[in-house]
């Protein structure tokens, strides 16, 4: 009798993946309602043309985390694509660090809640990618 042997990060990447679609989907939304709010804004002279280039990035940044977890969820149960994973879940943490650099360069403070909170997932997908290349 043969055993179906499934990686061991399985459910934790596939689990991850899910609130990476659900973040990244939630993230969409606010951003492209944030450029209607910096377009009104610029057009009663209140704001900044560089709050476009930060809303555009987060748009960027939040598509990208849904392409992550759709793969993470696609390749859940493939090994051979744990290295993929790894790589989008590392892009997304970086643009979570640039999202926070842009934020203090647009002269805001230094939002350390929200870069740990952008981190913890990324990480934990990447967990459950590593754990899926384990056999």
């Amino acid at each position: 009798m043969e055993q179906n042997i499934q990686p061991q990060g399985k459910n934790f990447l596939k689990v991850t993946g899910i609130l990476m679609i659900i973040a990244g989907a939630i993230a969409i939304i606010t951003s492209l309602i944030a450029i209607a709010g910096i377009a009104f804004l610029i057009s009663i002279g209140a704001g900044t043309p560089f709050l476009y280039v930060a809303s555009i990035f987060m748009v960027l940044s939040s598509a990208m985390e849904l392409v992550a977890g759709i793969l993470g969820v696609k390749n859940c149960a493939r090994p051979d694509k744990a290295q993929s994973c790894i790589v989008w879940s590392a892009v997304v943490a970086a643009f979570c660090v640039l999202g926070s650099i842009l934020t203090v360069v647009g002269g805001g403070s230094f939002p350390v809640f929200s870069l740990l909170l952008g981190l913890v997932l990324p990480a934990l997908y990447i967990i459950g990618a590593v754990k899926n290349q384990q056999k």
